[in-house]
């Protein structure tokens, strides 16, 4: 029989309080920005104070629901097909394919494509559970999982990333025999080259990490046709700048940091710092011990998360806490990757740190459904 678990308030505070932080983090990255551009040094952090207000409430109402509502067809399957829509949509309406325009506000709905993933995962592996490697659990699952990973991946690459790997560590914990994944591996790997070839800026990205001199490249390709082709779709000289200039900001820091306010890497030097990159002003201005700390934070999700799949009452609580743990863990750890050039830039913010709305609301509403775990089965 289950344990009984009460209400989670390490991860309640956990939570809140990296919501906090991020707000002083993004006002601290974005002043100068703002300032030069909108000619307010409160731009970025009063539009994101309203995000944290929404997302709040979002987060409050999914921690009180209780999350077996959710173990129905139509909450497993309509989330995902709505953000199929909204995905299709914007790619052919949109002129940056990535947002949905809402008057004053924007929406990026791949955002959105992770709890509702997680949501049809824990459903669906909860009613196949017993016959996890049939081919009728399989196909179906491999379909959706599909659909939803190219509609995304046509304007996020790192998201679909994030929801292909949430999805094999929920299948692999179910027991899905390693021979399917040892299948899916190749063409997965496939379907991740057309998706980086098809775009010059994601294929400069990636030669950018490996080969940033075009060492090997002109070597395979004298006449230089992929370095024209990276070049025609890219909107910076150099892919390498952002790396580097996020490694000066974390090495800058040292131990203690250069002080809170303080980065100079901010000014105009880091590109998206209070976005993509937010996680080197992070390094510069609280140090070592202010990276730790922002890291720690997410270890105690990734601890708590375990913990609730380990003692929730049911299979669709254990495996929507799994679901949600490996979701925001796993972009976490992507973006602290970039930052510290130990891989590819993938455009990926850094989960309740980063500046935007659409980030923070998905996986406030995701991190509400995973605290609601704890709450009901207390």
């Amino acid at each position: 029989m289950a344990q009984r678990v009460k209400p989670d308030w390490i991860l309640f505070l956990t939570i809140v309080l990296m919501v906090c932080f991020g707000m002083v983090v993004v006002y601290s990255a974005s002043s100068v920005m703002a300032e030069l551009r909108y000619g307010s040094s409160y731009y970025f952090i009063l539009r994101q104070m309203g995000w944290v207000a929404v997302s709040l409430l979002g987060f409050m109402l999914f921690m009180r629901l209780d999350y077996r509502k959710f173990q129905r067809p139509v909450w497993a399957l309509a989330p995902v097909g709505i953000t199929i829509a909204l995905l299709i949509t914007v790619y052919f309406i949109g002129r940056h394919h990535r947002w949905l325009t809402l008057g004053p506000a924007s929406l990026q709905p791949s955002e959105f494509a992770k709890p509702a993933l997680v949501i049809f995962l824990a459903y669906f592996v909860t009613r196949r559970l017993r016959a996890i490697n049939s081919k009728y659990t399989i196909l179906p699952a491999f379909l959706v999982i599909a659909l939803v990973g190219m509609a995304v991946v046509v304007a996020d690459f790192g998201t679909a990333v994030v929801l292909i790997a949430t999805s094999a560590v929920v299948f692999y914990v179910a027991g899905l025999e390693k021979r399917y994944f040892l299948i899916a591996i190749p063409g997965s790997l496939l379907l991740a080259f057309f998706a980086i070839a098809s775009k010059p800026y994601r294929l400069g990205r990636i030669i950018a990490f490996v080969d940033a001199d075009y060492s090997i490249i002109s070597y395979l390709d004298p006449h230089g046709k992929i370095k024209k082709y990276v070049e025609s779709g890219s909107s910076v000289i150099d892919p390498k700048y952002q790396p580097l200039q996020a490694k000066i900001a974390i090495g800058s820091g040292g131990a203690l940091g250069v002080g809170l306010m303080q980065s100079k890497q901010k000014l105009l030097y880091l590109p998206e710092a209070h976005t993509d990159f937010i996680y080197a002003v992070v390094g510069e201005e609280l140090g070592l011990w202010g990276s730790t700390g922002v890291l720690a934070g997410f270890m105690v999700i990734l601890w708590r998360g375990l913990r609730l799949f380990w003692l929730a009452p049911d299979d669709f609580g254990k495996y929507l806490a799994l679901g949600v743990t490996a979701a925001v863990f796993v972009q976490a750890l992507m973006n602290i990757t970039v930052v510290l050039d130990l891989g590819p830039t993938k455009g990926i913010p850094l989960p309740m740190i980063s500046y935007g709305g659409s980030s923070l609301l998905s996986t406030l509403t995701s991190l509400g459904l995973l605290l609601s775990v704890s709450e009901q089965a207390g």
